[in-house]
């Protein structure tokens, strides 16, 4: 008998063992060490919606903003420390983050770490109360697998290139959502979150005033639309805080249109107005605009791709006791 042979069970059991110490997502996931993680859940993002409208949007964008960067495992939510002093949040692009999305987390945390601490990720905490958000402003529910586990540190020095900016050209988003594996239908479907949402008037204030030599505003708007943004805008180089709802037709409702909004020039940003006009996005805008319930099919799908980028199991994450510190800080 060959030493090759009488190895392979060795291998077969080690393999077994590796795939069993690497946890799978799954819906269930708390069932029995958390039974009650979606009832708290519930709870403290209703409570939140009601007092704060504008959490919903928040805690979409914080979402899709931690998951793309490094993966979906709260490393956004990460504050400096002395070892590490650079953080995700710090970041220039994510200042405009709300803190009530972060708020939200923190109090569910909060909550489920006296129902049962050290059990449930902050990474979990972020993608489940996300998607209660949404569906409590009107848009579509999607399943949410749960076990991932929180980073160790902030991914800071991987944010730029991997979130999409207003004033990137189209093909740099797409490639963009290209890398981290979504179609161009996925894409406009997950832009679709901007149906709720607000942005500052420094993110569009250059298609409002002085927009070129012989143009003094974007042609591809609404010229009543850019005479209202205009007014609302008037002050924002004193007062950065300005903003303007995303979607001026139904600011707090998830729905499609957004979509319809593109079609008539009432898109905020650049880069969401070039959806409606560019061939290869057109098509997905018109079919949005026309039939929300396949936007709602296809962003959930979308959104269902997002929560699973990246995730840390086994010996690659933790669980935080707190969202904002990790529970071990290694000196390198």
């Amino acid at each position: 008998m060959s030493s090759a042979f009488l190895l392979l069970p060795l291998l077969l059991l080690l393999i077994t063992a590796q795939s069993e110490a690497q946890p799978k997502l799954a819906t269930d996931y708390y069932s029995k060490s958390c039974p009650n993680f979606a009832k708290i859940i519930q709870e403290v993002v209703t409570d939140k919606q009601l007092a704060v409208p504008t959490t919903a949007a928040g805690a979409l964008r914080l979402f899709f903003h931690d998951c793309v960067v490094g993966g979906c495992d709260a490393s956004l939510l990460l504050g400096s420390s002395p070892i590490s002093p650079a953080s995700e949040r710090d970041h220039e692009i994510n200042h405009s983050l709300p803190g009530d999305a972060f708020d939200v987390v923190i109090r569910a945390k909060v909550r489920l770490e006296l129902e049962c601490p050290g059990v449930v990720s902050c990474s979990d905490v972020l993608a489940e109360a996300t998607r209660d958000l949404i569906t409590m402003v009107g848009g579509p529910f999607y399943p949410v697998p749960l076990g991932r586990l929180d980073s160790h540190e902030p991914h800071a020095a991987d944010v730029e290139g991997h979130i999409a900016r207003p004033n990137m050209t189209l093909t740099t988003i797409i490639d963009i959502f290209a890398v981290k594996g979504f179609s161009v239908q996925e894409m406009v479907a997950l832009s679709g979150a901007h149906t709720v949402g607000f942005s500052h008037c420094s993110e569009f204030a250059n298609r409002i005033f002085n927009f070129s030599a012989t143009q003094d505003h974007d042609p591809t708007m609404n010229p009543d639309y850019v005479a209202g943004l205009r007014k609302l805008c008037a002050n924002y180089l004193k007062d950065p805080t300005m903003a303007a709802f995303n979607d001026p037709m139904s600011p707090g409702k998830f729905d499609n249109t957004y979509f319809a909004n593109l079609q008539n020039g009432l898109g905020l940003l650049a880069s969401d107005q070039i959806l409606a006009s560019d061939p290869r996005t057109k098509p997905f805008v018109d079919a949005y605009a026309k039939d929300q319930n396949k936007f709602f099919q296809d962003f959930a799908k979308a959104m269902e791709k997002v929560g699973v980028l990246d995730i840390k199991t086994g010996d690659k994450g933790e669980v935080r006791k707190r969202c904002d510190t990790p529970n071990t800080t290694k000196l390198n």
